[in-house]
């Protein structure tokens, strides 16, 4: 069985640090296998309306949403696949492919991307074009309140257009925090995700739990 990407990027000796149900989430998928996750979001979107027309923008490529809702039902699944970057990048990029599903109150809706293992590291492509990418650094604690949890913090993020990629200067970029712990007590897997932005602050973020598994995936044979 091949390695996920996760794998393929991060240390060994930070992946040897994550609770052992993670390790399930982020390891390799096998061949004919599907992740799936079933749960609720206690919360996704942004009160701040001013930011829905932007996020109306992003939707149409099934990347965030103009809602604040609660308790939102939600399912996630995960395939492996291989990505391949721009015209002239030729090689085909390890990838976890996701889909998430939310159930809101005016219908479900289906975020999209792409986790891939590149030469300079982690990148979440967004989207279901991936013109937004966000390059994350992977960090495991081994002590404290958050031992065991992957904590995915954005350093670089670039938008392609017209075959190119730009890298957004630091002073505007946005940073993209996501956080999976495993929650023994309740038997969960707990997600939490923010992106905020330079002097505006939080601009979406979505945080709940949910219950994960790899099957056979009968919808592809």
């Amino acid at each position: 069985m091949s390695r996920s990407p996760y794998e393929l990027s991060t240390p060994p000796e930070v992946l040897a640090r994550l609770h052992p149900r993670l390790s399930t989430y982020f390891g390799a998928i096998p061949p004919g296998h599907v992740g799936r996750g079933e749960g609720v979001f206690d919360v996704v979107g942004t009160p701040r309306r001013w930011l829905w027309p932007l996020l109306a923008w992003f939707a149409r490529d099934s990347v965030m949403f103009p809602v604040w809702e609660r308790d939102v039902p939600f399912t996630v699944e995960n395939r492996p696949a291989r990505v391949r970057r721009g015209r002239g990048d030729r090689e085909a990029r390890p990838a976890v492919r996701a889909h998430r599903t939310f159930r809101f109150r005016s219908g479900s809706r289906t975020m999209v991307d792409a986790i891939t293992a590149e030469p300079d590291g982690l990148v979440d492509h967004l989207g279901r074009h991936g013109r937004v990418s966000a390059r994350l650094r992977a960090e495991v604690d081994a002590h404290g309140p958050d031992a065991g949890a992957l904590r995915l913090v954005s350093t670089r993020v670039t938008f392609r257009a017209l075959g190119r990629e730009v890298r957004l200067p630091a002073l505007i970029a946005p940073r993209v925090t996501l956080k999976e712990r495993f929650d023994d007590e309740a038997d969960l897997q707990r997600v939490s995700l923010v992106l905020s932005a330079p002097l505006v602050g939080t601009l979406y973020r979505y945080e709940g739990a949910f219950r994960y598994e790899i099957a056979p995936d009968r919808e592809r044979g």
